[in-house]
C-alpha cells in the first residue's frame, strides 16, 4: 500500500471539492434528490460526521469503504467522508448478485460496507471482519451523534483516493485505483474546457455514481464547478429519466447511447428538454442515426466521447457547436491519444489499430493484477483502452472494440458500420452483430430488438428485408448472412451490448437466410 508522502503540500480532495464551496456558497443548494435539498455547507458537516463514524469505529487510513448505494445524499457523504478520513472508498453497482458482491468484499478486503439492510451486499458474508452501515437503519444516527467538523487526514495529491472496479464484459471486475489529483485533472480540463460547466449549471447523469462516468457527471463535475448535481435513485427507465429533467430541469444532461435511444420513444421530449444546454453521451459510440433523430426532436445537439474506468472520464470528445456525427471528436486538453499498430507504432490517419492514450488521471495499474497491468499500461504512461479506432484530420472514430472485430476474407470489418446501417431501418430499434463461422468462413450475423410497432413481424420477411437494407447500402464484404431477433440485447449494468453473451449464442444452432 502507499503510505501518504512526507512534506509540507498536503492535499485531500475532499476538502478540494467541499472546503471552498461551504465557505463561498454554503447555502447554495448542492444536490437535488426528490423533495430533498442539500446545501454545500450541509453537504460539508456530514461528510465530516461520516469521517467521524470510521474515525469512531477504528478504521485506519488506506482501508477499504464498499458503497453499494443507489445515487443519494448518503452516496456523496460516504464517498467523500471515507477519502476525508484517509480510508479508500469503492463504489459499486448497488443491484448485483450476492456472488458479485462476495467477490469485491474479498477482492477489495473491505473493511466497511455501506448499503441498505434489505439489498443483496447486505446478505453477502465476507471472509474477513466487515463493518456493515445501513443508509436506511442506523447509519443516520450514527452521523447524528458525530462532530460536524474534523480533520482532515493529510495526504497527497499523488496519493491513492479511491478506487474503481473496471466492468470487464467476459473476466472478474479489476480494481481501478485512483489518486487525489485525478478528478481535479478531469474535471479541469473535460467539465471546464470542454463542457463550460460554471456555478449556474445544474447537472443529471442518467448513468449512476456507482460508474467512473457517472461519478464525474453527480459528483465531482459539479462541485469542482460550483455547480448543482440532481441524484436520482430510481431505474434510468425513458418514463423516470423525462420526469427527473422536467421537474429538476437540469442545464447539461449526461446517458449513453441507449439511454437517448429510449427516451426518442416517448412523448414531449422537446418540452421536457427546454432546460437542457447540452446533451452527453458517451460508454459506446454514438450512433450517427440516433444523433439526427434527437436533434430533430429537441433541436439539441449530443455531444459524444470516449472515456474508461482506468482514465477515469472522456479524453476524447466532440464539442458543444462543433460534433461530427460518427466519431468521437478530438483530443480533450491534457490528454494524448494515438491509434497503434500490434507493435505499438503510430499508423497513419485512416487506418485501423488500437487506441492508446495518456494523461494525469489515467490509472498507475490494476490492483494486484501485476501481469494485466502490464498488458494494459505500456511504457510511457501509455494506457491501451481495447478500442479499435481511426483517425483523420484529428477527429478519432471509433471501429469497435478489440475482440469484437471481425476478419472476413483479409479484411477487418467493423460491426460498428453495419449496426449503424441497421439501426437506420425504422423497424430496428438496437442493433449488434458478430462474427459466425459458414463453412469455415467468418461472416457477420446481426441481433436486433423491433421498435414496438413492428414487435408482431419477427419474422423469415422482415429478415430477408433487412438483409436487403444493409446489402444495398455496404460492400459484399460486409453483408451479413443472417438476422436473428431478441426482445432485448444484453447489456452490462452500464448500458453497453454484452457481444460476448451474443457469440455465444452463435455457437448453437441459428437458421441462415439470404
Amino acid at each position: 500500500m502507499r503510505r501518504p508522502a512526507t512534506g509540507k503540500k498536503r492535499f485531500n480532495i475532499a476538502s478540494e471539492l467541499l472546503d471552498e464551496n461551504a465557505a463561498l456558497r454554503g447555502k447554495k443548494i448542492a444536490i437535488f434528490s426528490g423533495k430533498e435539498r442539500v446545501t454545500y455547507r450541509l453537504v460539508l458537516e456530514n461528510v465530516n460526521r461520516f469521517a467521524n463514524v470510521l474515525k469512531t469505529l477504528g478504521v485506519k487510513p488506506m482501508e477499504r469503504v464498499m458503497v453499494a448505494l443507489s445515487d443519494s445524499p448518503m452516496f456523496v457523504y460516504a464517498f467523500l467522508g471515507s477519502i476525508r478520513h484517509g480510508a479508500w472508498p469503492v463504489p459499486v453497482n448497488n443491484m448485483l448478485e450476492e456472488s458479485d458482491y462476495a467477490y469485491l468484499l474479498e477482492n477489495s478486503e473491505a473493511r466497511v460496507l455501506v448499503t441498505e439492510k434489505a439489498s443483496k451486499a447486505a446478505r453477502t458474508r465476507s471472509t474477513g471482519f466487515c463493518y456493515k452501515l445501513f443508509a436506511d437503519d442506523g447509519l443516520g444516527l450514527l452521523m447524528y451523534d458525530a462532530a460536524a467538523h474534523g480533520e482532515t487526514y493529510p495526504s497527497r495529491e499523488s496519493d491513492i483516493a479511491f478506487w474503481l472496479y473496471s466492468t470487464g464484459c467476459t473476466g472478474k471486475p479489476k480494481g481501478v485505483p485512483h489518486r487525489h489529483i485525478d478528478m481535479i485533472h478531469s474535471a479541469d480540463n473535460y467539465a471546464k474546457k470542454v463542457l463550460r460547466i460554471g456555478e449556474s449549471d445544474i447537472l443529471f447523469s442518467a448513468s449512476k455514481l456507482h460508474f467512473a462516468y457517472g461519478l464525474g457527471n453527480g459528483l465531482y463535475f459539479p462541485f469542482r464547478c460550483g455547480a448543482s448535481t440532481v441524484l436520482d435513485p430510481s431505474a434510468p427507465s425513458p418514463g423516470n429519466m423525462l420526469r427527473t429533467v422536467s421537474a429538476c430541469k437540469p442545464t447539461v444532461f449526461f446517458g449513453v447511447p441507449a439511454h437517448y435511444n429510449s427516451i426518442l420513444k416517448s412523448d414531449n421530449v422537446k418540452s421536457a428538454f427546454k432546460s437542457v444546454r447540452a446533451c452527453i453521451s458517451a460508454g459506446e459510440a454514438l450512433p450517427p442515426g440516433i444523433f439526427y433523430r434527437w436533434k430533430e426532436a429537441t433541436g439539441l445537439e449530443i455531444v459524444d466521447g470516449i472515456g474508461s474506468t482506468e482514465a477515469l472520464h472522456i479524453f476524447i470528445s466532440n464539442m458543444p457547436g462543433n460534433v461530427k456525427p460518427g466519431t468521437s471528436g478530438r483530443v480533450v486538453p491534457g490528454y494524448e491519444a494515438k491509434v497503434v499498430d500490434d507493435p505499438g507504432r503510430e499508423l497513419p490517419p485512416g487506418k485501423t489499430g488500437h487506441l492508446v492514450v495518456r494523461g494525469e488521471s489515467v490509472t498507475k495499474g490494476y490492483w494486484n493484477k501485476p501481469e494485466e497491468s502490464k498488458e494494459q499500461v505500456l511504457p510511457g504512461g501509455w494506457f491501451k483502452t481495447g478500442d479499435m479506432y481511426t483517425q483523420e484530420d484529428g477527429y478519432f472514430t471509433c471501429r469497435g472494440r478489440g475482440d469484437d472485430m471481425l476478419m472476413v476474407g483479409n479484411a477487418w470489418v467493423s460491426p460498428m458500420e453495419i449496426e449503424n446501417v441497421l439501426l437506420e431501418h425504422e423497424a430496428v430499434h438496437e442493433a449488434a452483430v458478430v462474427g459466425c463461422f459458414v463453412d469455415g468462413l467468418s461472416e457477420p450475423f446481426g441481433y436486433v430488438s423491433l421498435n414496438e410497432d413492428y414487435r408482431d413481424r419477427q419474422d423469415e420477411d422482415l429478415s430477408r428485408e433487412l438483409l436487403q437494407f444493409v446489402s444495398k447500402r455496404l460492400p459484399e464484404s460486409k453483408w451479413l448472412r443472417g438476422v436473428r431477433f431478441m426482445d432485448e440485447l444484453p447489456k452490462t449494468p452500464t448500458g453497453k451490448i454484452q457481444r460476448f453473451k451474443l457469440k455465444d449464442e452463435q455457437r448453437k444452432e441459428v437458421t441462415l437466410c439470404r
